[in-house]
């Protein structure tokens, strides 16, 4: 596999899929984090030389909705470089063929959102060639959407001799890697978030490597029920129960590092009066972890060099269930292991904490980021390699 610092791009036409799957509210971006990270790879290609066909898709629209149009980004494009960023009326088609034969070096033409097209999703070949055309190289630099099989990330690459990955793809393969198959040892894992069903593989994948693995959030609940203890009115799942009693059969108390103690309240909003009990006594509904928890988090934390974080200790986002997630990104910003972290609600949690600078490196992925953790291959860096 190459990345786009190996190929010559000067008077070539770089077709560049990107993440650019930003947040909008009445049309206005509410956070520029993911465009702001294609940047190192747009700029490497305009200053050697290159045009650029920047490609992204944008939530998950019905068709072609107005509410889903890449011209909001276009337009933060053209501020953040300070040239001309056109958008195409469309991803594929005779004008938007035109436009992009028509770009000069140094110049960006920006893509009509790829999911206005079912193809897109659908990996179909014939709508992949028709996204090739604009384009005599191809890189991917959207590490986010790498665990799809898509038209735009995947079927399309065997339409190009020259293809290769973007600094944000080699960033996060590097950092994973160092993390994952390479680590500087204890190996810290910590899981959080709501649904244990979504995190299950990867917590077996870190299972065969981590020293230790932490589990917080609702997703703890289920294994409670595992271990014969009531969760009162939590969030479990049921279905993942008999799972989850495997998973601490195989790694065992020494390994498997679960709360001791949770804050709960009658409903999950701001202003309830909370309660502090062993994780043995839960009556209502436990919405963090408490105090002795994240104690003994910040314990194992302090202990490892290298630490792999996804998924928020509570619900974060109301004050009286916030100390847990806060209490982890405080102890990651101060130690000096090797800290990789990924996953949406945990990078919010880290802006709100003004800790971005203080990890060794936080993934622009979720989904993406977990398939890696449960040692799978990702579809879109594979197609890179074929």
């Amino acid at each position: 596999m190459k990345f786009v610092d190996e190929l010559n791009l000067s008077g070539r036409r770089v077709f560049l899929r990107a993440d650019l799957n930003v947040p909008l509210k009445n049309g206005v971006i509410q956070d520029d984090h993911r465009i702001v990270a294609t940047l190192p790879t747009l700029k490497y290609c305009l200053e050697h030389g290159a045009s650029v066909v920047l490609c992204s898709h944008l939530g998950r629209p019905e068709g072609r909705e107005a509410e889903f149009s890449l011209r909001p980004v276009a337009v933060r494009l053209s501020e953040l470089l300070g040239k001309n960023v056109a958008l195409a009326p469309d991803c594929i088609g005779a004008e938007t063929e035109r436009l992009a034969g028509q770009l000069t070096s140094g110049e960006v033409l920006l893509l009509e959102n790829v999911r206005f097209y079912p193809e897109e999703e659908a990996n179909d070949s014939t709508f992949a060639e028709r996204l090739a055309k604009v384009a005599d190289v191809y890189v991917n630099d959207a590490f986010a959407t790498a665990h799809r099989k898509h038209a735009s990330t995947a079927g399309i690459t065997k339409f190009f001799q020259d293809k290769a990955g973007g600094f944000t793809l080699k960033d996060e393969l590097s950092y994973f890697s160092r993390a994952f198959h390479n680590p500087e040892r204890p190996l810290l894992a910590i899981f959080g978030g709501a649904k244990v069903s979504t995190k299950m593989a990867a917590i077996r994948g870190m299972g065969s490597r981590a020293d230790r693995i932490i589990i917080g959030g609702a997703m703890a609940n289920t294994f409670f029920v595992a271990q014969g203890f009531n969760v009162g009115s939590s969030l479990y799942e049921p279905e993942e129960v008999e799972r989850a009693g495997e998973i601490l059969k195989e790694l065992g108390a020494e390994r498997l590092v679960l709360p001791i103690d949770v804050v709960t309240a009658k409903q999950c909003k701001g202003g309830e009066k909370t309660t502090v009990c062993p994780v043995q006594s839960i009556q209502d509904m436990a919405l963090d972890v408490g105090p002795e928890s994240i104690a003994l988090f910040k314990a194992e934390i302090a202990r490892a060099k290298t630490v792999v974080w996804n998924g928020p200790m509570g619900v974060f986002e109301i004050e009286e269930f916030s100390a847990g997630t806060y209490g982890v990104v405080d102890a990651l910003s101060s130690s000096t292991a090797l800290t990789v972290v990924g996953g949406g609600d945990t990078d919010l949690a880290l802006a709100r904490r003004d800790a971005f600078h203080k990890m060794g490196y936080v993934s622009t992925a979720g989904g993406a980021f977990l398939k890696l953790l449960e040692g799978a291959e990702l579809p879109a860096v594979k197609a890179l390699s074929s």
